[in-house]
């Protein structure tokens, strides 16, 4: 029986005790909802959504890379916001991110709230390199 596997990189910001970053099983990578919190400062990233959810990539992204997989890699995206005004600004930035053809499948929903008053969360599926 394949076992699961801890994801950890310090390019990301430190998950709570209660979660990992990722785990990876059977050639898949299972990230953890990742918000705007910038590593360096373990703070949330000023500024709009747009730059909170450019942060919440790049901090799947380190994971990813850690994992041995990349965001072009990626199946399905989760993206919740707390309200559907920021869809837009949001997308902008995801946009910035997934420039190729093929683009994962994506489920984006608004909810009451997001840890640390945020106002984005990201979480993904991905395939490992081969």
């Amino acid at each position: 029986m394949a076992q699961l596997q801890v994801v950890f990189t310090n390019r990301a910001p430190e998950p709570l005790p209660q979660f990992s970053q990722a785990v990876k099983h059977n050639g898949m990578v299972y990230c953890s909802g990742n918000i705007g919190i910038a590593p360096s400062t373990a703070k949330l990233v000023g500024g709009t959504v747009k730059d909170r959810t450019r942060q919440a990539l790049r901090n799947l992204s380190a994971i990813l890379e850690a994992a041995g997989s990349s965001l072009q890699n990626v199946v399905k995206m989760n993206v919740y916001l707390t309200t559907m005004e920021n869809f837009a600004m949001m997308n902008e930035a995801y946009d910035e991110f997934f420039e190729w053809e093929t683009k994962p499948c994506r489920t984006c929903v608004a909810v009451y709230q997001l840890p640390f008053g945020t106002d984005v969360e990201i979480e993904c599926i991905a395939f490992t390199n081969k």
